[in-house]
């Protein structure tokens, strides 16, 4: 597929209904941390996007959220595929992205480099949508805090370096800081500020 055909392809097939379904499905997953909700929506973004991304992207993205892309993401015809689809523009400045893209097995830049909210506006932050190897897979993490009943065990792949430690310094920030939304394949998980992480040992 040419570059111009990669950018028309891949929208939703019934663009309302799929993306309150998906919508739905997010808010789901933020109200529940470390349920894994599946999209079944179809959605086909320019690789190496997966399809859960892809919908999310479809569904979260409009002309008044600007993204940021990684380096590798930011040389293939993604830009222009969100723009044709969404409206949105990609911003080279993470602290003014609503939403940040970041394909499986990419560097995930420090957590405060993107916008993280005031304590009088926290909804003012960042979004990461990060695609990892495996949701039901790899290293054994315990979550606790808002939507969980008591602790919830999850188990990721492909989580960035020190992650407990970064995402320890997010929660320290409270209200402010970022939120993430995992994808993999065709399922999301969701991973608000709110929630507290640790190693299953503790």
């Amino acid at each position: 597929m040419d570059g111009k055909a990669a950018i028309l392809h891949g929208g939703f097939p019934d663009p309302v209904f799929n993306a309150q379904s998906v919508f739905r499905n997010v808010m789901e997953a933020m109200a529940e941390p470390g349920t894994i909700r599946t999209i079944a929506e179809s959605a086909e973004a320019p690789g190496p996007v997966g399809p859960a991304m892809s919908a999310a992207l479809l569904t979260l993205l409009d002309n008044d959220t600007p993204c940021w892309l990684t380096q590798s993401l930011s040389d293939t015809v993604l830009a222009s595929w969100i723009s044709f689809h969404t409206g949105a523009t990609v911003t080279d400045e993470k602290a003014l992205a609503a939403f940040a893209v970041i394909e499986k097995g990419a560097a995930v830049p420090s957590f405060e480099l993107f916008a993280t909210g005031s304590q009088d506006y926290p909804d003012r932050s960042t979004t990461l949508i990060i695609e990892l190897a495996s949701l039901d897979a790899g290293d054994r993490l315990t979550l606790s805090g808002p939507g969980i009943d008591g602790s919830r065990d999850v188990m990721l792949t492909g989580l960035p370096p020190h992650f407990l430690a970064r995402w320890a310094g997010n929660r320290a920030s409270f209200p402010r800081g970022i939120d993430i939304i995992f994808t993999c394949r065709n399922a999301i998980l969701c991973l608000p500020r709110s929630t507290t992480v640790m190693t299953k040992e503790g």
